[in-house]
């Protein structure tokens, strides 16, 4: 215990330190005559209590030993203005990075520098999003709209005691607002640049005295804002128009609850948009005279995405016992096709032309979901004592079966016809039992601990129907199958250093069940099993301590963490190279340290500010591992070694070092109920590596994005009235590559702006 609070100590001292350059006293400071007079003419301004529920009870989020961030509604409705999806949440948090190389579509989640690059429909993530207590495994899954939400929570670390397998980076979680037993509602809509509208609203109230119910629902649509300087197939490209809705109904008996959802998204627009030979040789910034609003391409492009589920979510009370039951079931059909060349023929255009560049042989694809379905059970029993001891116990079952159909088509021929179909199918069953408890060692220490036990079993093949004229002849089916158990752990200990201090520590093991891959159309023809590859299990154990405060009379919140994290066969993906290959590899080591902070404060009654900060620094160790390097002309850096390049001792990919976020929210009484505001906020993230290599030209550059919105609401806040700007300042990066056929990459969103009502009641 020495060593432990040996090391809390550091922690400790720089979160005091933070407080003491505020410009007001803290709460162990005593007030002055004029503070105390002045607090009697007017309450001044504290912060709330944020109650979250990431250890499965609703706990106020400073006595959670877990690094843990949350997201408010209104937070929420600032940064997804403009029409954003989920990828807005990137950077916003410490730790956070989301991108995406299908757009809207398919997100990829990172905490801690820990994700998964693997662009494939099958593919497992690291990070796992729960949605109203739902796991929702397929990566179309995780883009599901943010609308009438109460919060998110980004828990940071292994979760796997509590929420499962496939968690060893952390969990995003969702909670919908809920119907209540009042009639309430709001209405929002917008409208900005590229003639974009956007809509959401929700209503809800009760039906009779034991039932309640909500409605939410949402629109989105924007006009293509990239044209198409060659006659092809598409005009312009990266418009879109998407909906979503939401019903739940809430039973509340005298012991007995139960809430049931039903939610759809429909998704019609632009796959990523890939550009060809943007990116200037021997650098990472763009070629000179680029025009982010003009590409030139012979492709189709196209995204379709229509997703649906349910879930009944019970709880019956039984004395000192709460029984949970949570039932899910949800089911996605998508097809997103794209011209991965990024631009038009396989000829070289010299000066003068304004043509993409050179284009070695042309490469137009498509990936489609025609078939899936995802069903998940879970039982939990929790105890409710009033003693020092409480527990939680229970058993999870999950069963997704999955068809993914891969075509191959002709750009150079017209009406791009298809030239090649491969088809892979997958069955993923897992189970598991899990028990978690806490005890109350004196009223200032808890002890925490969990264990979990999984069995996942997968059962994969693949077939070539129609041969690509490069890649897998027609041939198959080609198998892979795994069966694995794990066994997931933590414990923690919360200390409390006083009313409005705790310290905590953590230790926690993760687990990631084995991974398949088979994209056959790309691969060689003499790839063993056809092209089909698998990764096993790969295991992380983290450590993390830190501090939470209340400060200032609760005026300020500031949580700091250091970490450090051991992944033994970390799951990664050499994607891309010379043949578009697709290949799962495990490494034998890779770790990753830093530290987080996050900071809320009113610096007067009238500004909030909050801040996030986080350092994660990784590394991949192992010297025998080596992946294919570019084959579009790029500068790798990596030492050259039999099978391609070393990658030993280089940072995981789309893994920042710094990330930085700010919030500040200024409001102007103009009178009774009535406010005038000014809402900006800021997000930074720090240089990334594309691929598992290292080259010049495919390191992303560092991007600063800030929003602004100044309102103005009336009838206390019923009403509100807002002009908006999200990046603000036009900022214009490459966020991502195709590395296999020239200096290909796809870039951030756009600036834009526009004027949103709401009303509520």
């Amino acid at each position: 215990m020495s060593q432990l609070r040996s090391a809390a100590v550091r922690p400790h001292r720089l979160a005091f330190a933070i407080a003491a350059l505020l410009p007001f006293g803290t709460a162990f400071a005593q007030e002055t005559p004029t503070a105390v007079a002045e607090s009697r003419e007017a309450p001044a301004a504290t912060l709330d209590a944020v109650q979250v529920t990431a250890q499965r009870r609703v706990e106020n989020i400073q006595d959670v030993p877990v690094s843990i961030s949350s997201v408010s509604a209104e937070k929420l409705d600032v940064l997804g203005s403009g029409g954003n999806d989920v990828r807005f949440l990137s950077a916003r948090v410490p730790s956070l990075n989301i991108e995406s190389s299908y757009g809207r579509a398919f997100p990829r989640f990172y905490i801690r520098g820990l994700g998964n690059t693997d662009f494939d429909l099958n593919a497992s993530q690291p990070v796992s999003l729960i949605y109203d207590e739902v796991v929702q495994e397929s990566p179309l899954l995780k883009g599901f709209p943010v609308f009438d939400l109460e919060r998110i929570e980004v828990l940071r670390g292994p979760q796997g005691t509590l929420f499962g397998r496939n968690t060893p980076a952390g969990v995003v979680k969702f909670e919908s607002a809920k119907p209540t037993r009042e009639l309430s509602g709001y209405g929002q809509l917008s409208y900005g640049t590229d003639d974009m509208w956007n809509f959401e609203g929700a209503v809800g109230g009760p039906l009779s005295e034991r039932w309640s119910a909500r409605v939410s629902a949402m629109y989105q649509r924007k006009e293509d804002w990239v044209d198409n300087t060659y006659a092809g197939p598409s005009d312009g490209f990266e418009g879109y128009d998407e909906s979503a809705a939401r019903v739940q109904f809430l039973y509340e008996g005298d012991a007995f609850e139960a809430l049931l959802n039903l939610h759809k998204r429909h998704l019609n627009g632009t796959a990523r948009l890939f550009r060809a030979n943007i990116i200037e040789p021997g650098s990472n910034r763009f070629v000179a005279g680029f025009d982010k609003d003009k590409v030139s391409t012979d492709g189709v492009n196209f995204s379709e995405l229509d997703t649906w589920g349910g879930s009944a979510r019970l709880r019956w009370e039984f004395g000192d016992y709460n029984l949970h039951s949570i039932t899910g079931y949800e089911t996605a059909e998508s097809l997103n096709r794209g011209d991965i060349d990024g631009g038009y023929g396989a000829a070289f255009l010299g000066p003068g032309n304004s043509g993409p560049g050179f284009i070695p042989f042309a490469s137009e694809s498509a990936d489609g979901l025609p078939d899936h379905k995802q069903i998940t059970q879970e039982f939990r029993l929790e105890s409710n004592y009033d003693g020092q001891f409480n527990w939680q116990a229970g058993v999870f079952y999950f069963k997704e079966d999955i068809t993914i159909d891969s075509f191959n088509y002709d750009s150079l021929t017209p009406g791009n016809p298809q030239a090649g179909h491969a088809v892979q199918e997958q069955e993923n069953t897992a189970w598991a039992v899990f028990a978690s408890g806490e005890y109350d060692v004196t009223d200032k220490l808890k002890l925490r601990g969990g264990v979990r036990y999984t069995q996942d079993k997968k059962d994969f093949s693949a077939s070539v129907l129609e041969a690509a004229p490069f890649g897998a002849p027609v041939g198959g089916p080609y198998v892979v199958s795994t069966d694995v158990n794990d066994v997931s752990w933590d414990a923690s200990a919360v200390y409390a250093f006083n009313d409005d201090v705790n310290f905590y520590g953590r230790v926690a093991k993760g687990f990631r069940a084995p991974s398949v891959q088979g994209r056959l159309l790309f691969a060689a023809a003499d790839s063993p099993n056809g092209g089909v590859s698998n990764a096993d299990s790969e295991e992380v154990i983290s450590y993390e301590m830190g501090v939470k405060a209340d400060l200032w009379d609760k005026r300020a919140r500031v949580g700091f963490n250091v970490f450090r994290y051991n992944v033994d066969n970390q799951q990664i993906i050499a994607v891309g190279g010379g043949s578009n290959i697709a290949t799962l590899l495990n490494a034998d080591k890779s770790t990753g340290q830093g530290f987080e902070l996050d900071l809320e404060a009113y610096l007067t009654d009238s500004l909030l500010v909050t801040l996030g900060s986080s350092y994660n620094d990784t590394e991949i160790k192992d010297a025998n591992l080596a992946v294919p390097g570019c084959g579009g002309g790029c500068t790798v850096t990596d030492p050259a070694v039999p099978g391609g390049y070393s990658i030993d001792g280089n940072p995981l990919p789309q893994a920042p070092k710094w990330v930085h976020n700010l919030t500040a929210r200024y409001g102007i009484p103009m009178g009774e109920g009535a406010e005038l505001y000014v809402y900006t906020d800021w997000a930074y993230r720090s240089e990334v590596n594309f691929f598992l290599y290292e080259s010049l030209e495919f390191r992303g550059r560092s991007t600063l994005e800030g929003g602004l919105r100044v309102g103005y609401g009336w009838n206390y806040g019923d009403y509100d009235v807002a002009l908006f700007g999200r990046n603000i300042t036009d900022e214009t990066r490459i966020v991502g590559a195709i590395d296999f056929n020239n200096l290909t990459g796809f870039i951030n969103e756009p600036r834009s702006y526009g004027i949103e009502f709401t009303a509520k009641f």
